[in-house]
């Protein structure tokens, strides 16, 4: 029995749902497609329509129990991620950003923002060899950032303008990204 052309696409089309509709492909999938959107370097906000952080009142905590208080950060430059292990584009993502963040770590403050169980963000970090500092929040974070999706990624510079904001993956490790972090630590 000869398929037809449109057979096979028919059976490929099913076989890609049938993969989809499965959990134990659905991320691996969603995964390596969001990589796709890794491609790309997030957009700067242009100075006149930059949002300025007024409130800095925001206690976290990380992993090892030690406590941050955002009013810490003020004056720095700073890098703050909201994510989860379950998100497709946040693990699509990440490993750009351990990147940025090893060569960085000393130059800004990194802020990872998950609100799962440090049991799962430790396990999910130490299977994929990561080695940022990850908090859950204590409080709610400043009104400013309005989270409603993630991954959602802010750079924010030493007066506490949000430089970029971005929902979604993107290549935090591209020359576009570390010239503009580059640019905000000689100001």
């Amino acid at each position: 029995m000869k398929i037809s052309k449109s057979q096979r696409s028919n059976i490929i089309f099913l076989i890609v749902i049938a993969l989809l509709i499965i959990p134990q492909t659905r991320q691996p999938i969603q995964v390596f497609l969001n990589k796709g959107l890794t491609l790309f370097n997030p957009s700067t906000v242009k100075e006149n329509e930059q949002i300025s952080l007024s409130d800095y009142d925001w206690k976290l905590k990380n992993i090892n129990g030690d406590f941050l208080n955002f009013k810490d950060v003020k004056g720095k430059v700073v890098f703050v991620n909201f994510w989860a292990t379950w998100c497709p584009p946040c693990i699509a993502e990440m490993s750009d950003i351990q990147r940025l963040y090893d060569d960085y770590k000393d130059k800004i403050e990194f802020v990872f923002v998950s609100n799962e169980s440090f049991e799962i963000i430790n396990t999910f970090l130490n299977k994929n060899g990561y080695s940022m500092d990850v908090y859950n929040s204590l409080t709610a974070y400043p009104e400013t950032f309005n989270v409603t999706s993630i991954p959602r990624t802010f750079l924010i510079d030493k007066k506490g303008n949000i430089v970029i904001d971005k929902t979604g993956a993107a290549n935090w490790n591209g020359e576009k990204v570390r010239e503009t972090i580059d640019g905000l630590l000689k100001l």
